[in-house]
């Protein structure tokens, strides 16, 4: 059994998501508990550890 804080993210997880749109790399933005998806202008939400690949789901990223 994992030895994980609640609600926190496992890095090997993170290392294998892409964005559903461009198949890039996320980059992870911890404070704003978001994965970055530069390629397609998108923040995918984290929510209680669990990222939220939808991209109905997705915040648009300022420029």
């Amino acid at each position: 059994m994992s030895k994980t804080a609640p609600h926190t993210v496992d890095r090997k997880m993170l290392e294998a998501l892409v964005c559903p749109l461009t198949r890039n790399t996320l980059v992870y933005d911890r404070e704003a508990k978001e994965l970055i998806s530069k390629a397609a202008g998108l923040a995918f939400p984290i929510r209680d550890g669990i990222p939220v690949m939808l991209v109905d789901e997705a915040r648009v990223l300022d420029d």
